[in-house]
């Protein structure tokens, strides 16, 4: 069993689906928490018969699901699987699956020591090492991303990181333009674009187009 990226997940054309770094995302909107219910326990019936767990929210509105592989730390063939039966079961149930509202949402750390400072946060939060990042392992918390910057003053430390759909992208900018932010630069889209409030006060949206690791 391999993981899978943006590009491999993509080309298994799973409608209503999403996936951002390390899962397969969704959002059933229920209307009212006893179709939730029901929604839920369909799905733990098919995820038992598959011996493979989804991560579930259950909410008055809504069920948001996140599917990965916890061995493998990624999504696999299991989670694409487990995916399509998830969308047959919300299908009997005349639920839709959306993206539109789904979002990752992570810190990033511009450091120029990232490897010094990262001990600090995990010792202090109480997370996981990943590859360059810390994991919460209730997989509750926001991941921490540590990436390189310079040293020069006056610099820019924590940014959010806002990982999205590639179709939410230009709906979101357009929303911020609108609320009186600016796109700072699209150099590196599709990858990701940064943009700033008001104050300046940077964030990226991110998307898994355009990764060395989405092949």
């Amino acid at each position: 069993m391999t993981k899978l990226y943006g590009k491999q997940v993509a080309a298994e054309k799973l409608d209503g689906w999403v996936y951002l770094p390390g899962a397969l995302y969704t959002r059933i909107e229920t209307g009212d928490f006893a179709t939730g219910l029901a929604l839920v326990n369909a799905i733990a019936e098919v995820a038992a018969q598959m011996d493979h767990h989804p991560d579930l929210t259950l909410r008055y509105p809504a069920v948001d699901i996140r599917l990965t592989s916890h061995d493998l730390g990624g999504v696999t063939a299991r989670d694409v699987r487990l995916a399509r039966a998830i969308s047959s079961v919300a299908s009997a149930l005349s639920r839709r699956l959306s993206v539109a509202e789904v979002s990752r949402f992570e810190w990033a750390l511009d450091s120029p020591d990232f490897h010094g400072v990262r001990p600090f946060w995990k010792a202090l939060l109480a997370m996981e090492e990943g590859e360059n990042d810390l994991l919460d392992p209730a997989g509750l918390n926001p991941t921490l991303w540590f990436q390189q910057s310079g040293r020069e003053e006056p610099r820019q430390r924590w940014h959010p990181d806002i990982w999205l759909d590639p179709s939410q992208v230009q709906p979101r900018i357009d929303a911020a333009v609108a609320a009186g932010g600016t796109l700072v630069s699209d150099a590196e889209a599709p990858a990701f674009w940064v943009l700033a409030d008001p104050e300046g006060n940077r964030v990226c949206l991110c998307t898994w187009q355009d990764r060395n690791n989405a092949s």
